[in-house]
Parts: C-alpha cells; structure tokens; sequence
C-alpha cells in the first residue's frame, strides 16, 4: 500500500503546470511589479517640480503618467503572458537592458499619445507612427526565429520612428508640459522595464532554458564556499 501511494504521489508530482503556462504567469507578474515600479518611480522623479508654479506643472504631470499606467497595466499583463509563454529564459543582463529600452520606448510612445489626444487634431498626426512602432515592437518580441541582432534592429527602428514623430508633436504642442513630461515618462519607463526585463530572464524554471543557452539550470550564483 505504501508503495502505490509512493508511486501516486509521484505520478501526482510530474503532472503539474507546463513550464510554458507557468512561464507566463510569470511574466505577467513581473510585468505587474514593473508598472508598480513604474508608478513609483513616475511619482519620485518629478517631485522637485512641485515647488514650480504652485505644484501646477507637477500635478499635471502626474496625471498624465497615472493615467497611462493604470490603463496599461491590465494589458500589459496580458501581452507579458503571451510573450512568456512563447519564448524562453535569456540572460539577466541582456533581458534587463531590453526590458529597460521597451519601457522607455512605451512610456514615450504612450506618453506623447495622451499629449496629442488633449491637445486635439495632433493625435491623427501621431497615432500611425505610433502603431507602426508599436507593431515592430510586438514583432520583435515574438518572433523566436529571428536572430537577436535582427530583432534589436527592428526595435531600434521603432525607437527612431517614435521618437522623431513624437518630437515633431511635442513641437506642434508648444508647451512646457509635454517635453518635461515625456522625459520624466521615459526616465520612468526605463525603471520600470528593467524590473520586468530581470523578471522575465529567472521566470519559467528550468523548463524554458533555450537549448544551447548559458544559463545555468538552478540558477547563475556560485556556490558559497565553507568558511575555514
């Protein structure tokens, strides 16, 4: 008898969540705490500003960025949930440097849209730019057959395509608000993407280490050595 319960309970212990399921759960809580990082960090940054212009220029600010991150933050998750669950664990260094540079790229992005959306007819200006940089992002992330210097260039190209559009806008904007915000945005993004870039390197276990890869199976620390 004790043998078969032996033997279930190890039945019962290999069938648990596939490895690319539990990867993107994950992913989708790490992409959470970065945006709560995000937030935070949106809040610290431009502080010193309140002391300008009677807090004015700060509480807009602040509005601004909240708003973005909160209504990102639902599908955030769930693009972090898809991309997890199709790809696999890659360096700590490489996925936070990448992680910090999306952030970047869609807080600005975000950013300047809600810029452009208040200030009126600029948004039909802004908004085509901003879903083609937006798409080769998506791309980049998804595509597993592509090389990773291939996919970089295609994330560089959406930064480029962005970020020149988005200053023509802040340009037709004329006003102060929107250049200091957009880096304060960007300042913050950063922050946030790189918690979720180290995020996604560690989650998924061992289960998603891509063959060929680097990565230690347990994880990179050394073993501690015994104290003589």
């Amino acid at each position: 008898m004790s043998q078969r319960n032996g033997a279930a309970g190890e039945g019962s212990g290999q069938q648990g969540i596939r490895p690319r399921y539990r990867r993107g759960f994950g992913c989708a809580t790490w992409v959470n705490m970065g945006m709560l990082t995000f937030l935070a960090a949106a809040f610290v940054f431009p502080l010193p500003l309140w002391w300008v212009g009677d807090g004015v220029l700060f509480g807009e600010i602040q509005f601004r960025l909240s708003l973005f991150g909160i209504v990102l933050l639902l599908p955030g998750m769930l693009i972090g949930a898809a991309v997890g669950s199709r790809t696999y664990r890659a360096p700590v260094r490489r996925a936070s440097r990448v992680g910090a540079g999306i952030g970047a790229l869609a807080s600005w992005t975000s950013f300047i849209l809600i810029v452009a959306w208040l200030s009126g007819g600029i948004v039909y200006l802004y908004a085509p730019f901003a879903f083609v940089a937006g798409a080769l992002v998506l791309y980049a992330l998804y595509a597993r057959g592509q090389s990773f210097s291939r996919r970089r260039m295609l994330v560089l190209v959406a930064m480029g395509l962005s970020v020149v559009s988005g200053i023509v806008a802040l340009a037709l904007d004329a006003s102060v608000l929107g250049p200091v915000g957009a880096l304060f945005s960007v300042a913050a993004g950063a922050v946030g993407g790189w918690v979720a870039g180290f995020g996604y390197a560690r989650t998924g276990g061992d289960g998603m280490i891509p063959p060929g890869s680097t990565i230690r199976p347990g994880g990179s620390r050394q073993p501690r050595r015994k104290p003589r």
